[in-house]
């Protein structure tokens, strides 16, 4: 049990102590035109990963909606990762250089939509850091690539959330169209049938002022 104990704080000791940086980012977005969404990359050929959700596609979406346009500029303004008329999708790049880059949304149909936006960069030394720094050693590499696959089942299931919370907002709002449709057709009928019963009556009316006469 106590060497159990020990492995364990090694372990965390060595993750802290590794200095791989990683960031991850997941907020919303209310996109009418353009949006954009600016990430620093500390190191070249870092992995750059996410993914994005409309939330409100299901909703209001029509066979003639364009869809939204997701680009990424690199720091020199290069386009290195382009996503046209989508709905949502899962993105990953190789950044070819350190700097800040730019994650952009543009919605073509003009109507405000929310998205679920959600970003990682991870930094995995290779043998040229391994040679440059003394410090560094495979173990560190090994537990900054166990991190790096747990940040992506991380990641698959903040997609797989914000999917979910998409069919669920469409089944609320489906269901609010159906009682709305219901009622208005109830209402409907009830207006025509109270046409009915008063042009009848005046039907009838009119046939008893003739018999009189």
């Amino acid at each position: 049990m106590r060497s159990a104990r020990l492995q364990g704080l090694l372990l965390s000791l060595l993750i802290l102590s590794s200095g791989f940086v990683d960031f991850s980012h997941g907020l919303s977005l209310t996109v009418s035109d353009t949006e954009c969404v600016y990430e620093y990359v500390a190191y070249d050929g870092d992995a750059v990963s996410g993914n994005f959700v409309v939330v409100d596609h299901d909703i209001f979406w029509g066979s003639d909606h364009p869809g939204i346009d997701f680009t990424v500029q690199s720091p020199g303004g290069n386009t290195v990762l382009s996503l046209m008329g989508k709905s949502g999708d899962k993105f990953e790049f190789k950044a070819p250089r350190a700097g800040m880059y730019k994650f952009c949304f543009h919605n073509k149909y003009g109507a405000p939509e929310t998205i679920s936006f959600y970003i990682h960069v991870g930094h995995i030394p290779n043998e040229h850091d391994l040679a440059k720094d003394e410090h560094l050693d495979p173990i560190n590499v090994k537990i900054a690539q166990l991190r790096e696959a747990l940040e992506s089942v991380t990641a698959e299931q903040k997609y797989l959330k914000a999917r979910e919370a998409r069919h669920r907002h469409t089944n609320e709002s489906t269901r609010r169209r159906v009682t709305f449709y219901t009622l208005t057709e109830y209402l409907a009928l009830v207006a025509a049938s109270c046409l009915q019963v008063v042009y009848i009556r005046r039907l009838f009316s009119k046939n008893l002022g003739y018999n009189r006469v």
